[in-house]
């Protein structure tokens, strides 16, 4: 059987994804500035949970009604969503949107280690070990030597809390092997639902939410981008590139999410990326190209026409 190819409807919807995802970390940035990460979180993954539910029911499909069916979801949604989204918008507090995006680019790195040790068809192999050589290579360029020098301030505690996203993120890739055969959008309504209703006592608890100012429109409009285009509709996008691309061409989308994060970050909130960084994700990028191995390929085979 043919692989599936990328046409330009297909390219059109990876990109507009990579823009609903790199615009998350726009939309968090803004938010963390008059809520505390954990209602940023609760606001996203609410919203988002009563959307995609909506969508769910208008499509014809229903959620499982066996106790059991739910363990999954929690565990998918508390690896998927309630912790890295806990530890990303708590790094936004610190460090700029463009640089946390391209951090959390690191998240195939992780998979690939983690796929190594926890599964028994996808082992490490010598192109797969130099992309992620390659790619924790970035991860040191930008963080810097001035981390050795001078300790592990906010700023450096920030960019490891979003390396410990994208190792949840990895994780969850791993554990969703488990929802095979469910309708996709199933298992998006499902962990998200079972998000809000995990995060939802912490914040409570924790950022006591009716002690704070209500928020400008600016932010109800942030956690609305964040609930409503990076979370509901990506998921859409996502499901409908995967089911005419499939998970490899999807995946690409990992190459583009921090350009359009970057793009946003500089324009709209004028942030200001160092030359290290720019050359972290350079080698983040060379990382994940040889991971993917297709751009390589098309190298070879553009040289080979050449010569």
């Amino acid at each position: 059987m043919a692989a599936p190819r990328m046409g330009v409807t297909e390219w059109s919807m990876l990109i507009l994804l990579s823009v609903l995802w790199g615009g998350a970390f726009l939309f968090s940035k803004v938010a963390v500035t008059e809520l505390a990460p954990f209602t940023v979180v609760l606001g996203r993954v609410g919203l988002g949970a009563l959307a995609l539910l909506l969508v769910v029911h208008a499509m014809g499909q229903r959620m499982p009604t066996a106790g059991r069916a739910w363990g999954p979801f929690f565990v998918m949604g508390a690896l998927n969503n309630v912790i890295p989204f806990s530890l990303i918008f708590w790094g936004q507090t610190h460090i700029a949107s463009g640089l946390a995006a391209i951090i959390n680019a690191t998240t195939p790195l992780f998979a690939v280690i983690l796929a190594h040790f926890l599964t028994g068809d996808e082992r490490m192999t010598g192109n797969r070990l130099t992309g992620v050589l390659f790619g924790f290579a970035g991860v040191a360029a930008m963080i810097g030597p001035a981390a050795l020098i001078d300790g592990f301030g906010l700023n450096i505690l920030a960019q490891a809390a979003i390396l410990g996203a994208a190792l949840c993120y990895a994780s969850a890739g791993i554990f969703g092997r488990r929802f095979r055969g469910m309708p996709p959008l199933v298992i998006a309504a499902g962990q998200v639902t079972a998000s809000a209703l995990m995060i939802l006592p912490i914040a409570l608890l924790v950022d006591h939410p009716w002690n704070n100012a209500l928020p400008s429109p600016t932010i109800w409009m942030a956690v609305a981008g964040l609930a409503l285009l990076s979370t509901t509709a990506a998921y859409i996008l996502y499901f409908r590139i995967l089911a005419t691309a499939g998970a490899t061409n999807v995946a690409l989308v990992t190459f583009l999410i921090p350009i359009s994060a970057l793009l946003f970050g500089a324009t709209l909130l004028h942030e200001r990326i160092e030359p290290r960084q720019i050359a972290g994700m350079a080698l983040i990028g060379l990382g994940l190209m040889v991971l993917d191995g297709r751009p390589l390929m098309a190298l070879r085979r553009a040289s080979a026409i050449r010569s």
